[in-house]
Protein backbone atom coordinates (compact mmCIF):
# COMPACT_ATOMS: atom_id res chain seq x y z
CA UNK A 1 0.00 0.00 0.00
CA UNK A 2 1.05 3.54 -0.65
CA UNK A 3 2.73 5.12 2.43
CA UNK A 4 0.87 5.93 5.46
CA UNK A 5 0.83 10.29 5.17
CA UNK A 6 0.48 9.85 1.37
CA UNK A 7 -2.47 7.93 2.03
CA UNK A 8 -4.28 10.43 4.74
CA UNK A 9 -3.20 13.43 2.26
CA UNK A 10 -5.08 11.79 -0.71
CA UNK A 11 -8.29 10.80 1.18
CA UNK A 12 -8.52 14.43 2.08
CA UNK A 13 -8.69 15.17 -1.07
CA UNK A 14 -11.34 12.69 -1.54
CA UNK A 15 -9.17 9.84 -3.18
CA UNK A 16 -9.87 6.36 -2.83
CA UNK A 17 -6.36 4.22 -2.75
CA UNK A 18 -6.89 1.37 -5.02
CA UNK A 19 -4.58 -1.95 -4.51
CA UNK A 20 -1.29 -1.23 -4.22
CA UNK A 21 -0.15 1.70 -5.80
CA UNK A 22 -3.40 2.77 -7.95
CA UNK A 23 -5.98 5.21 -6.78
CA UNK A 24 -9.38 6.94 -7.91
CA UNK A 25 -11.22 10.22 -7.75
CA UNK A 26 -14.56 11.22 -8.66
CA UNK A 27 -14.14 14.26 -11.32
CA UNK A 28 -15.78 17.63 -10.60
CA UNK A 29 -17.37 17.23 -13.52
CA UNK A 30 -18.60 13.84 -12.93
CA UNK A 31 -20.79 14.98 -10.21
CA UNK A 32 -21.64 18.44 -12.22
CA UNK A 33 -23.18 15.81 -15.02
CA UNK A 34 -25.00 13.98 -12.59
CA UNK A 35 -27.04 16.63 -11.38
CA UNK A 36 -27.26 18.11 -15.00
CA UNK A 37 -25.52 20.85 -14.01
CA UNK A 38 -22.82 20.79 -16.89
CA UNK A 39 -19.63 18.15 -18.13
CA UNK A 40 -15.89 18.55 -18.99
CA UNK A 41 -14.52 20.02 -22.16
CA UNK A 42 -13.74 16.47 -23.17
CA UNK A 43 -17.51 15.77 -23.56
CA UNK A 44 -17.69 18.95 -25.81
CA UNK A 45 -14.34 18.23 -27.90
CA UNK A 46 -14.53 14.44 -28.08
CA UNK A 47 -17.59 12.63 -26.91
CA UNK A 48 -16.38 11.18 -23.73
CA UNK A 49 -19.68 11.28 -21.42
CA UNK A 50 -18.61 12.84 -17.93
CA UNK A 51 -21.07 10.99 -15.89
CA UNK A 52 -19.26 7.40 -17.13
CA UNK A 53 -15.72 8.66 -17.03
CA UNK A 54 -13.13 6.99 -14.10
CA UNK A 55 -10.38 9.38 -13.65
CA UNK A 56 -7.50 6.89 -12.37
CA UNK A 57 -4.15 5.96 -12.16
CA UNK A 58 -2.11 3.09 -11.74
CA UNK A 59 0.71 4.52 -9.89
CA UNK A 60 -0.38 7.11 -7.69
CA UNK A 61 2.93 7.36 -5.68
CA UNK A 62 5.93 7.75 -8.13
CA UNK A 63 6.28 10.61 -10.86
CA UNK A 64 9.61 11.43 -12.19
CA UNK A 65 8.46 15.45 -12.59
CA UNK A 66 8.16 18.32 -9.86
CA UNK A 67 5.88 20.34 -12.14
CA UNK A 68 5.14 23.77 -10.10
CA UNK A 69 1.89 24.04 -11.30
CA UNK A 70 0.26 20.33 -10.17
CA UNK A 71 -2.76 20.24 -7.99
CA UNK A 72 -0.88 17.15 -6.71
CA UNK A 73 0.68 16.75 -3.15
CA UNK A 74 4.09 15.54 -4.78
CA UNK A 75 6.21 16.60 -2.03
CA UNK A 76 4.47 14.19 0.11
CA UNK A 77 3.64 11.68 -2.93
CA UNK A 78 7.03 10.31 -4.12
CA UNK A 79 8.97 10.32 -0.76
CA UNK A 80 8.77 6.71 -1.08
CA UNK A 81 6.90 4.19 -0.13
CA UNK A 82 4.65 1.46 -2.20
CA UNK A 83 6.36 -1.49 -3.94
CA UNK A 84 4.83 -4.19 -5.97
CA UNK A 85 2.45 -3.69 -9.06
CA UNK A 86 -1.50 -4.37 -8.83
CA UNK A 87 -2.54 -7.31 -11.30
CA UNK A 88 -4.51 -5.01 -14.68
CA UNK A 89 -7.79 -7.22 -14.60
CA UNK A 90 -7.73 -6.83 -10.87
CA UNK A 91 -7.26 -2.55 -10.43
CA UNK A 92 -10.16 -2.54 -13.52
CA UNK A 93 -12.23 -4.16 -10.52
CA UNK A 94 -11.08 -2.50 -7.71
CA UNK A 95 -11.14 1.02 -9.62
CA UNK A 96 -14.84 0.43 -10.44
CA UNK A 97 -15.96 -0.63 -7.06
CA UNK A 98 -14.38 2.21 -5.92
CA UNK A 99 -16.13 4.48 -8.23
CA UNK A 100 -19.50 3.01 -7.24
CA UNK A 101 -18.65 3.67 -3.33
CA UNK A 102 -17.70 7.64 -4.15
CA UNK A 103 -20.96 7.89 -6.29
CA UNK A 104 -22.88 5.82 -3.30
CA UNK A 105 -24.17 9.21 -1.72
CA UNK A 106 -25.41 10.80 -4.98
CA UNK A 107 -28.22 7.71 -4.42
CA UNK A 108 -30.16 9.67 -1.98
CA UNK A 109 -30.19 13.23 -4.33
CA UNK A 110 -33.28 13.75 -5.60
CA UNK A 111 -31.50 15.93 -7.71
CA UNK A 112 -29.40 13.73 -9.87
CA UNK A 113 -30.60 12.51 -12.96
CA UNK A 114 -31.63 8.61 -12.42
CA UNK A 115 -30.54 7.59 -15.62
CA UNK A 116 -27.39 8.77 -15.35
CA UNK A 117 -26.67 7.91 -11.80
CA UNK A 118 -27.73 4.33 -12.54
CA UNK A 119 -24.91 4.33 -15.92
CA UNK A 120 -22.75 5.50 -14.06
CA UNK A 121 -22.15 2.46 -11.88
CA UNK A 122 -20.13 0.89 -14.81
CA UNK A 123 -17.39 3.50 -16.13
CA UNK A 124 -16.72 3.34 -19.45
CA UNK A 125 -14.37 5.87 -20.13
CA UNK A 126 -11.17 5.65 -18.09
CA UNK A 127 -8.83 8.80 -18.33
CA UNK A 128 -5.30 6.94 -16.87
CA UNK A 129 -4.16 10.61 -15.43
CA UNK A 130 -5.23 10.57 -11.96
CA UNK A 131 -1.49 11.30 -10.47
CA UNK A 132 1.62 9.84 -11.04
CA UNK A 133 3.65 9.15 -14.02
CA UNK A 134 1.30 6.10 -15.89
CA UNK A 135 4.08 5.28 -18.07
CA UNK A 136 5.75 4.16 -14.88
CA UNK A 137 3.44 1.15 -14.48
CA UNK A 138 5.19 -1.97 -16.40
CA UNK A 139 1.72 -3.56 -16.84
CA UNK A 140 0.23 -0.51 -18.78
CA UNK A 141 -0.04 -2.74 -22.23
CA UNK A 142 -2.19 -5.14 -20.21
CA UNK A 143 -4.51 -2.40 -18.86
CA UNK A 144 -5.12 -0.95 -22.07
CA UNK A 145 -5.61 -4.13 -24.19
CA UNK A 146 -8.09 -5.25 -21.29
CA UNK A 147 -10.01 -1.82 -20.82
CA UNK A 148 -10.53 -2.26 -24.59
CA UNK A 149 -11.55 -5.73 -24.41
CA UNK A 150 -14.37 -4.69 -21.88
CA UNK A 151 -15.49 -2.41 -24.36
CA UNK A 152 -14.04 0.92 -22.39
CA UNK A 153 -12.13 3.84 -24.30
CA UNK A 154 -8.80 4.27 -22.61
CA UNK A 155 -6.92 8.21 -22.40
CA UNK A 156 -3.34 8.16 -21.49
CA UNK A 157 -1.62 10.98 -20.44
CA UNK A 158 1.86 11.15 -19.98
CA UNK A 159 4.76 13.79 -19.18
CA UNK A 160 6.58 11.89 -21.82
CA UNK A 161 9.66 10.97 -20.39
CA UNK A 162 9.04 6.89 -21.17
CA UNK A 163 9.42 6.55 -24.94
CA UNK A 164 10.33 3.09 -24.65
CA UNK A 165 6.80 2.72 -23.33
CA UNK A 166 5.22 4.14 -25.51
CA UNK A 167 7.46 1.86 -28.12
CA UNK A 168 5.76 -0.69 -25.98
CA UNK A 169 2.07 0.25 -26.40
CA UNK A 170 2.61 -0.04 -30.24
CA UNK A 171 4.10 -2.91 -30.36
CA UNK A 172 1.93 -4.64 -28.38
CA UNK A 173 -1.41 -3.05 -30.06
CA UNK A 174 -2.11 -1.28 -26.86
CA UNK A 175 -2.02 2.01 -27.89
CA UNK A 176 -4.79 4.26 -25.80
CA UNK A 177 -8.02 5.41 -27.73
CA UNK A 178 -6.48 9.06 -27.36
CA UNK A 179 -3.08 9.82 -26.06
CA UNK A 180 -2.10 12.75 -24.14
CA UNK A 181 1.50 14.08 -24.00
CA UNK A 182 1.70 16.97 -21.92
CA UNK A 183 4.31 19.97 -22.78
CA UNK A 184 4.73 22.57 -20.30
CA UNK A 185 7.46 24.82 -21.86
CA UNK A 186 8.62 26.00 -24.91
CA UNK A 187 12.34 26.09 -24.36
CA UNK A 188 14.77 23.11 -22.31
CA UNK A 189 15.53 26.74 -19.79
CA UNK A 190 11.81 27.28 -18.81
CA UNK A 191 11.25 23.08 -19.26
CA UNK A 192 13.38 22.91 -16.38
CA UNK A 193 11.91 25.71 -14.17
CA UNK A 194 8.92 24.53 -14.57
CA UNK A 195 8.49 20.68 -14.95
CA UNK A 196 11.42 20.58 -12.51
CA UNK A 197 12.66 17.02 -13.92
CA UNK A 198 14.32 14.27 -11.73
CA UNK A 199 15.97 13.04 -14.97
CA UNK A 200 19.25 14.97 -16.54
CA UNK A 201 18.19 14.43 -19.93
CA UNK A 202 14.10 14.93 -19.51
CA UNK A 203 14.38 17.42 -22.11
CA UNK A 204 15.65 15.02 -24.69
CA UNK A 205 13.34 12.32 -23.53
CA UNK A 206 10.02 14.49 -24.09
CA UNK A 207 11.73 15.21 -27.43
CA UNK A 208 12.27 12.24 -28.49
CA UNK A 209 8.65 11.06 -27.58
CA UNK A 210 7.30 14.30 -29.49
CA UNK A 211 8.72 13.16 -32.45
CA UNK A 212 7.34 9.68 -32.17
CA UNK A 213 3.81 10.76 -32.12
CA UNK A 214 3.79 10.59 -36.57
CA UNK A 215 4.25 6.98 -36.53
CA UNK A 216 1.66 6.19 -33.52
CA UNK A 217 -1.52 5.14 -35.37
CA UNK A 218 -3.98 6.67 -32.65
CA UNK A 219 -5.45 10.07 -31.08
CA UNK A 220 -2.89 12.55 -30.28
CA UNK A 221 -3.23 15.70 -28.35
CA UNK A 222 -0.58 18.47 -27.15
CA UNK A 223 -1.87 19.61 -23.73
CA UNK A 224 -0.21 23.46 -22.98
CA UNK A 225 -0.63 24.31 -19.47
CA UNK A 226 -0.35 27.86 -19.53
CA UNK A 227 1.30 29.55 -16.61
CA UNK A 228 0.59 33.77 -16.46
CA UNK A 229 4.24 35.08 -16.04
CA UNK A 230 6.30 32.22 -17.28
CA UNK A 231 5.31 30.72 -20.30
CA UNK A 232 2.88 32.29 -22.55
CA UNK A 233 5.40 34.35 -24.64
CA UNK A 234 7.72 32.68 -27.26
CA UNK A 235 5.03 31.84 -29.39
CA UNK A 236 7.63 30.60 -32.55
CA UNK A 237 9.60 28.27 -29.80
CA UNK A 238 5.87 27.18 -29.22
CA UNK A 239 5.21 26.27 -32.91
CA UNK A 240 8.68 24.71 -33.51
CA UNK A 241 7.21 22.60 -30.79
CA UNK A 242 4.21 21.39 -32.57
CA UNK A 243 6.07 21.19 -35.94
CA UNK A 244 8.38 18.52 -34.22
CA UNK A 245 5.15 16.29 -33.67
CA UNK A 246 2.90 17.40 -36.11
CA UNK A 247 0.69 14.43 -38.08
CA UNK A 248 -2.84 13.09 -39.02
CA UNK A 249 -5.35 13.16 -35.65
CA UNK A 250 -2.60 15.99 -33.46
CA UNK A 251 -4.35 18.21 -31.64
CA UNK A 252 -2.94 20.91 -29.20
CA UNK A 253 -4.99 21.78 -25.41
CA UNK A 254 -3.62 25.40 -24.64
CA UNK A 255 -5.01 25.08 -21.07
CA UNK A 256 -4.80 27.93 -18.43
CA UNK A 257 -2.98 26.62 -15.06
CA UNK A 258 -5.72 26.28 -12.69
CA UNK A 259 -4.68 27.92 -9.05
CA UNK A 260 -5.98 24.77 -6.84
CA UNK A 261 -4.45 22.14 -4.96
CA UNK A 262 -0.89 22.02 -3.72
CA UNK A 263 -0.21 24.47 -6.52
CA UNK A 264 -1.39 27.41 -4.60
CA UNK A 265 1.74 26.69 -2.15
CA UNK A 266 3.91 27.08 -4.92
CA UNK A 267 2.41 29.83 -7.31
CA UNK A 268 0.33 32.90 -6.86
CA UNK A 269 -3.24 33.35 -8.33
CA UNK A 270 -2.38 35.97 -10.93
CA UNK A 271 -0.56 33.55 -12.13
CA UNK A 272 -3.62 31.86 -13.78
CA UNK A 273 -4.40 33.00 -16.74
CA UNK A 274 -8.08 34.43 -17.98
CA UNK A 275 -9.77 32.14 -20.80
CA UNK A 276 -8.97 35.98 -22.66
CA UNK A 277 -5.44 35.47 -22.58
CA UNK A 278 -5.94 31.71 -23.49
CA UNK A 279 -7.69 32.47 -26.31
CA UNK A 280 -5.08 35.25 -27.70
CA UNK A 281 -2.06 32.91 -27.01
CA UNK A 282 -4.06 30.29 -29.25
CA UNK A 283 -5.20 32.35 -31.83
CA UNK A 284 -1.40 33.59 -32.30
CA UNK A 285 -0.33 29.91 -32.12
CA UNK A 286 -2.96 29.25 -35.01
CA UNK A 287 -1.61 31.91 -37.21
CA UNK A 288 2.13 30.69 -36.69
CA UNK A 289 0.90 27.02 -37.60
CA UNK A 290 -1.77 27.82 -40.34
CA UNK A 291 -4.36 25.80 -37.68
CA UNK A 292 -7.47 26.25 -36.92
CA UNK A 293 -9.34 26.73 -33.43
CA UNK A 294 -12.12 23.89 -33.53
CA UNK A 295 -13.78 24.59 -30.29
CA UNK A 296 -13.30 25.96 -26.75
CA UNK A 297 -15.13 25.91 -23.45
CA UNK A 298 -14.67 28.99 -21.23
CA UNK A 299 -15.22 27.60 -17.85
CA UNK A 300 -12.39 25.31 -17.88
CA UNK A 301 -10.29 27.87 -19.67
CA UNK A 302 -9.44 25.96 -22.67
CA UNK A 303 -9.26 25.93 -26.66
CA UNK A 304 -8.78 22.93 -29.13
CA UNK A 305 -6.51 23.57 -31.86
CA UNK A 306 -5.70 21.56 -34.68
CA UNK A 307 -4.31 21.75 -38.84
CA UNK A 308 -8.12 20.81 -39.73
CA UNK A 309 -11.01 19.55 -38.04
CA UNK A 310 -11.30 15.53 -39.30
CA UNK A 311 -14.01 13.24 -39.44
CA UNK A 312 -14.82 11.36 -35.42
CA UNK A 313 -12.67 13.69 -33.52
CA UNK A 314 -16.53 13.87 -31.81
CA UNK A 315 -16.83 10.17 -30.97
CA UNK A 316 -20.19 8.24 -30.58
CA UNK A 317 -20.34 5.43 -28.43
Amino acid sequence: MVSGELKKSLEKMHYATVGKRGAVQICMWTKESLLDKGFCYKQKFYGIRSHLCCQMTPVVDTCDHRCIFCWRPWEIAYSGGAEGWDAPKELIEKCVEAQRIKLSGFGGNPKVNRKKFEEAQNPMHFAISLAGEPTLYPYLPELIKELHAQGKTSFLVSNGQHPEMLAKLDREGALPTQLYISVDAPTEELYKKIDQPLRADGWQRLMKTLSMLRDLNTRKVLRFTLIRGYNMDNLDKWADIVRLAECDNLMIECKAYMHVGYSRKRLKQENMPTHDEIRSFSEELAKRLGWKILDEQVRSRVVLLAKEDFKGRIMHF
